[in-house]
């Protein structure tokens, strides 16, 4: 039940990123206001022919399935983001109750019910952030600022529960090794190597991960999956050697990966080299 729950739950705030998303964007590139484009208020509305969309259209994955990937009024093409989205939240919400710390357990404790929930959240914007990095190069504020309350709130709630202060200490720490090091390399360079927004992000990624260990492993997790996806591009001549790639998903990827998995893979390579 629980599985089916976050299933439905998933597939839900996947379609709600796809029209932050959207919004968002329209909003950040357009000086005048349009109750339309509002987060809160606005409807969906099909980006073609703007026509609103009816709650049968709305169906998260279904609707696109049955539409065979059109729109029912103008017959123009959808974007396959959107089903994609909206599963990939779905699958993620499923793998983070399967795997986060303690939810297995017999008897399951409230600071982690509570550490899930908060997890849920931030996940939500983290892809959000990745699907707009993705399409427009950009970080919004508008989006890393609430995780970043979020998050901390998360970690001092988390603290106080667990009468543990030194996970404050330690999620600081993280903050400074996810950030610092994008800091640095965005002085050195002056804004080249790297955008002011990739720099608040790995603060953000710092606090999430929760310790320096994990904050390093998820730099170095993202540096890998930029490589894997560049180089081939490059080696095809599909990108130049100056081109420009969205750092963002592959932090925001490697951020999952080591929330989840990171534990885990620190002690395999520890067994590896016999430590």
């Amino acid at each position: 039940m629980i599985i089916a729950a976050l299933t439905v739950l998933g597939l839900c705030l996947g379609s709600f990123i796809n029209a932050l998303v959207y919004r968002l964007r329209w909003q950040e590139t357009h000086s005048k206001k349009s109750e339309k484009y509002s987060i809160a208020k606005g409807r969906s509305i099909c980006p073609h022919c703007k026509q609103v969309l009816q709650p049968k259209d709305l169906i998260p994955l279904l609707s696109w399935i049955f539409l065979r990937g059109k729109c029912r009024y103008c017959k123009r093409p959808i974007s396959a983001q959107y089903p994609i989205v909206e599963a990939s939240t779905a699958v993620l919400f499923i793998l983070s109750y399967i795997f986060w710390p303690g939810l297995q357990d017999t008897a399951v404790e409230t600071a982690d019910i509570i550490s899930f929930v908060a997890w849920l959240g931030v996940l939500t914007g983290l892809i959000a952030l990745a699907v707009y990095d993705a399409k427009w190069m950009i970080l919004p504020n508008k989006i890393i600022f609430p995780l970043l309350i979020l998050a901390t709130g998360s970690v001092l709630a988390q603290a106080v529960l667990q009468q543990d202060y030194n996970m404050i200490v330690s999620s600081a720490a993280g903050a400074l090794v996810g950030g610092g090091i994008f800091y640095v390399l965005f002085q050195i360079s002056g804004g080249k190597w790297i955008g002011g927004g990739d720099v608040k992000l790995g603060f953000l990624l710092g606090i999430i991960v929760g310790e320096p260990i994990l904050a390093f492993l998820m730099l170095f997790i993202a540096s890998l999956l930029g490589s894997i996806f560049s180089i081939p591009l490059i080696l095809k001549s599909r990108l130049g050697s100056r081109a420009k790639i969205a750092f963002g998903p592959f932090l925001i990827a490697s951020t999952i990966i080591t929330s989840l998995w990171g534990g885990e893979i620190i002690d395999l390579y520890n067994n590896l080299l016999m430590l």
